[in-house]
């Protein structure tokens, strides 16, 4: 039962947390409600950081989702175009993560990175279809076993103010292994390999590392789904 509430925190978030636990010690010597409202956003801000494991599918071709949210945009896109990848459209699935969604972003799926570019830009909000083309945004090039390639792109949102990485060009990536993190809320959008369609539908709910995106083995339509 304790496992289920309490998750490990990403080192990132030890000195935000120990700020927000500072203020709630001045604010407790101002008023016990202030004191408290102080206490919440300090666990909100550990949860924020939270890094739990997860149980990553290991059959090979299974792309997984990059972060935890919901699907916000299904449709095809030109690739960022910093990466140097080209400029043919490709199907394009976004995720969008709430300022209450673990942020800890991971490989969707196994294999080299090949190109990795950083472009500053605006704090639109996230949901928002032009906001990745505007906000600041990291990107990286997977290219795998095959020679297939697969685009997945950070981009900040209207609260995150940064992108941090933990991989380097030429690193070698497995399947749901951790690449990086966004502060306070922001969007991850996958670019699938020309013919690969999407098994997940707008609305849906994603788990990081966990929920299968996409199977480059299948010749499936995109799949259709409503909401009960």
């Amino acid at each position: 039962m304790l496992s289920t509430f309490v998750k490990p925190m990403h080192k990132e978030g030890l000195k935000f947390v120990g700020i927000f636990a500072a203020i709630t010690l001045i604010l407790f010597l101002i008023s016990d409600v202030l004191g408290w409202i102080g206490v919440v956003l300090t666990i909100w801000c550990y949860y924020f950081f939270r890094d739990p494991k997860r149980s990553v599918p290991t059959r090979e071709g299974l792309i997984v989702s990059p972060a935890d949210g919901i699907v916000s945009l299904i449709e095809m896109a030109t690739p960022p175009e910093e990466l140097g990848v080209g400029s043919e459209p490709l199907l394009r699935v976004s995720v969008f993560m709430s300022v209450f969604n673990c942020h800890i972003n991971r490989a969707p799926i196994a294999g080299t990175i090949k190109a990795l570019a950083y472009r500053p830009g605006k704090f639109l909000n996230a949901s928002l279809d032009k906001a990745s083309a505007d906000n600041e945004r990291s990107s990286l090039c997977i290219e795998m076993a095959d020679g297939r390639q697969l685009v997945v792109v950070q981009i900040a949102g209207l609260v995150a103010r940064r992108i941090l990485g933990f991989v380097q060009k030429g690193q070698t990536l497995r399947t749901g292994e951790r690449f990086g993190l966004i502060r306070f809320g922001s969007r991850l959008d996958v670019y699938l390999p020309e013919g690969v369609n999407p098994l997940v539908t707008l609305g849906q709910t994603m788990i990081a590392g966990e929920t299968v995106l996409a199977d480059l083995t299948l010749k499936d339509a995109p799949r259709q789904g409503r909401e009960e």
